[in-house]
C-alpha cells in the first residue's frame, strides 16, 4: 500500500484534485471531512472546543466554525489553542479511515492534508503532491467559491506557509492555474508513477 500526502493552500483546488485521484482508483481520506467529524455535537472535540472557547461559539447546537475562524485566523495564539485540540483528533480520525481503506483492499491511499508541510508531516508519506495555484488565483477562488471577503481571504492565506515555499518540498507539483483538462492530465501522470505496478 502506498500512502500519498496531498496538500496545497486554501483555494488551490486540492479538493478537485483529490476527486480526480478518487476517480482513478485511490482511496481518499479528507482532512476537511475529519474536521467536520471531530467538531460534531456530542464528540470529545465538540466538548473540548466549547470548554476552551465558550458557549458563544455554539449556534443551533453546532460549533459556529465561521465565528471561530474569524477569531483564530486573526490571532496566532488562539489558532495554536484550537489546533492543540483539533489536530490530534483529526490525525486519529484520518488514521482510522486509512486503516479501514487498507483493510478494504486499497492499494493507494491519498490523505488530503492542508497543513502537511507546515506541520512537517512529509516523513509519514511515500510521496507528497502539492496542488499549486498562484496566490492571486487562490484569493479569487476563496472570494468567488467560498464567499469570503477579500480581507478574510488574505488572512486565510497569511495564516498558511506561502505556496511558493511549499513547491520545493513536494515530490510532485500539480499546476492548477489552467483548465480542468490540464489539471487532470497532470493528475494522471502522477497516478501512473505512484500506483502499484
Amino acid at each position: 500500500m502506498k500512502l500519498i500526502g496531498l496538500t496545497g493552500g486554501a483555494g488551490s483546488g486540492k479538493s478537485t484534485v483529490a476527486e480526480m485521484f478518487r476517480e482513478l482508483g485511490a482511496a481518499v481520506v479528507d482532512a476537511d471531512e475529519a474536521t467536520h467529524a471531530v467538531y460534531a455535537p456530542g464528540t470529545p472535540g465538540f466538548e473540548a472546543v466549547v470548554r476552551e472557547f465558550g458557549e458563544e461559539f455554539v449556534r443551533n447546537g453546532e460549533i459556529d466554525r465561521k465565528k471561530l475562524g474569524e477569531v483564530v485566523f486573526n490571532d496566532p495564539a488562539e489558532r495554536r489553542r484550537l489546533n492543540a485540540i483539533v489536530h490530534p483528533l483529526v490525525r486519529q480520525w484520518m488514521a482510522e479511515r486509512t486503516a479501514e481503506a487498507v483493510e478494504g483492499g486499497a492499494e493507494v491511499v491519498v490523505q488530503d492534508v492542508p497543513l502537511l508541510f507546515e506541520n512537517s508531516l512529509q516523513g509519514l508519506f511515500s510521496g507528497t503532491v502539492l496542488v499549486y495555484a498562484r496566490p492571486a488565483i487562490q484569493v479569487r477562488r476563496l472570494i468567488e467559491e467560498r464567499g469570503l471577503s477579500a480581507a478574510r481571504a488574505d488572512a486565510v492565506l497569511a495564516a498558511q506557509m506561502p505556496i511558493d515555499e511549499k513547491r520545493p518540498l513536494a515530490d510532485f507539483v500539480i499546476d492548477n492555474n489552467g483548465s480542468l483538462d490540464e489539471t487532470r492530465r497532470q493528475v494522471e501522470e502522477v497516478w501512473a508513477t505512484v500506483r502499484p505496478r
